[in-house]
């Protein structure tokens, strides 16, 4: 949940394009949700979550390693539960859905990365299947590129 403020140029900068904060009009505080994120956060704070953030992390650094020495990748980087390969070039969105889907995987890639935030009760078997996607959709558009 959140708000922003923002001068009209500001405002203008953020809608170039036609997209206006992308995600505004998803939650626009209502009370359902309130109560939701109210709930969810209690969860949260009441969890081992920081342990399972950790667990993630290195979940997802070991289960991308090898995704550095592939052509088409620029960086590999995580950060908490955050994994990210960043491409050399901009993700064929169509093309990697259906890779992706075609792994049991959804992921939604933005630009030239293909990212994935898992919840925090994912399991380990669960975030391998993802990063084996990531990496075996990584390695076939490299070899598309050659």
């Amino acid at each position: 949940m959140g708000a922003t403020l923002a001068s009209s140029k500001v405002a203008e900068g953020v809608s170039a394009g036609g997209y206006p904060l992308m995600h505004g009009p998803t939650f626009m505080a209502n009370p359902l949700s309130c109560a939701i994120a109210a709930a969810s956060i209690q969860l949260l704070t009441e969890s081992p979550w920081r342990e399972r953030v950790r667990n993630i992390g290195a979940e997802l650094k070991d289960g991308l390693a090898g995704c550095a020495d592939v052509g088409v990748v620029k960086d590999v980087r995580v950060l908490g539960a955050v994994g990210v390969i960043e491409l050399n070039r901009a993700v064929d969105m169509q093309w990697i859905t259906a890779k992706l889907i075609q792994r049991g995987v959804w992921l939604r890639p933005f630009g030239r990365l293909l990212y994935t935030m898992p919840p925090y009760v994912i399991q380990s078997t669960e975030l391998q299947t993802i990063t084996d996607a990531m990496k075996d959709v990584v390695k076939a558009m490299d070899a598309q590129d050659r």
